[in-house]
């Protein structure tokens, strides 16, 4: 357990290794206030819910390399903040890539791993990561800071990161000495169209005519595709989605890092917050892609098959997905890691935020400069991949109809 003293409070931050040993309303408190009324939270990967089903399905901890520090900082007896934090062997799972940065310092005679990532294991989603009580932003960040700090030190640890988090949280962190970086996903923003027709409507008409005929290529697959949510979710369908799952994970990764256990608990815990679209033949499922429900964002996070049908793919995981956040009146979908081939079906290129702080203060120097060069190179790509979105021009004039 931390004494820490941010901001003229004296807050005592201690670490846990399992969530069991945290009420789940205690830690929502701070995970997604937003959601005490029953609402959605802003995004369901840090809840107590969604963490304690990776925890339970030993997709985390054990010989996983993530190992559970779960950080509480308390007023009083009050918990105000907390964080997803692991001690890790490894950098798989992460998607803000440092092996390069590993094997420098381990080059140097240095010793990389563990290090300590704050992070929702698997998931590169935009997200809080300092959880903090309403009105405890800037004293909760401070103290979930110095805490991880103060817990690599103790243990000799190289590293602490901060993956996907907030612009808001970088800023705030930045001010207390952790690195910024900036990376890149592909996201689609709902610019308050009616129907698909009018999502079309503002592309090109060369890009529209294309992701025409690839939904029609999709749709002729033989079969129908489903959209299914909450209590629509039956056993049998986790059960296709591990397949999915397995495949693309032994093509991608090599071993899956979601176990079979994991669709169980999800299938228990996480069914409200998911959205499969299955692509169904002969009443089974053949293809589909894994979900997750935000306040006002998609998230997509898995996709898979069994038999390989033309375009199935856009179809499944980023039209599919269009159609959901314009009917149910969504801000976004986050598509998740990599692939320019999203930006010709509509997603644009978005800035993702990091945070790093390293214990050797050569090394730190070094990736500082190499962090400042790699924001500026991020900025250019970024601007430069907007501008040869599938938008229409402002002075073009094809019919949109066409």
């Amino acid at each position: 357990m931390t004494q820490v003293q941010p901001a003229s409070e004296t807050l005592e931050v201690s670490v846990l290794s399992s969530l069991s040993d945290i009420p789940a309303a205690t830690w929502d408190s701070c995970a997604c206030p937003e959601a005490e009324d029953g609402g959605r939270p802003i995004d369901p990967f840090t809840t107590h819910r969604f963490l304690k089903a990776l925890e339970d399905s030993r997709s985390v901890g054990g010989r996983t390399g993530w190992q559970p520090r779960y950080l509480l900082a308390r007023a009083g007896d009050e918990v105000i903040a907390c964080a997803p934090l692991y001690a890790k062997s490894h950098s798989q799972g992460e998607y803000i890539f440092d092996h390069n940065w590993a094997h420098a310092f381990e080059n140097a005679g240095g010793r990389y791993y563990p290090k300590l990532q704050m992070a929702v294991p698997f998931t590169p989603a935009t997200g809080r990561r300092f959880l903090t009580r309403p009105g405890w932003e800037e004293i909760g960040t401070a103290a979930l800071v110095q805490g991880a700090v103060e817990l690599a030190s103790q243990r000799g640890l190289s590293s602490v990161h901060v993956t996907f988090c907030t612009a808001e949280e970088a800023e705030r962190a930045g001010r207390l000495g952790m690195m910024h970086r900036i990376s890149q996903q592909f996201h689609w923003v709902n610019e308050g169209y009616a129907d698909f027709d009018a999502f079309l409507a503002s592309l090109s008409s060369r890009k529209r005519k294309n992701i025409r005929k690839e939904r029609q290529t999709a749709q002729g697959f033989g079969g129908e595709i489903v959209q299914l949510s909450g209590d629509a979710i039956r056993p049998e369908h986790w059960q296709a989605v591990w397949a999915f799952y397995q495949d693309t994970g032994s093509r991608k990764w090599g071993t899956p890092y979601l176990t079979r256990a994991f669709f169980d608990h999800a299938h228990e815990a996480l069914r409200d917050d998911t959205l499969l679209i299955l692509a169904m033949r002969g009443g089974r499922p053949v293809a589909g892609a894994l979900n997750f429900i935000g306040r006002d964002t998609l998230y997509g996070r898995y996709w898979g098959e069994i038999e390989h049908a033309p375009c199935l793919h856009f179809e499944a995981c980023y039209y599919q997905a269009i159609d959901y956040a314009i009917a149910r009146g969504l801000a976004r979908v986050e598509a998740g890691a990599q692939g320019q081939h999203k930006l010709a079906r509509g997603y644009l290129p978005q800035a993702c935020h990091s945070l790093h702080w390293v214990a050797n203060d050569s090394f730190a120097r070094a990736i500082a400069d190499y962090l400042e060069a790699e924001r500026a190179a991020i900025d250019e790509e970024i601007e430069v991949l907007t501008s040869y979105g599938p938008f229409r021009r402002a002075d073009a004039d094809a019919d949109p109809q066409e």
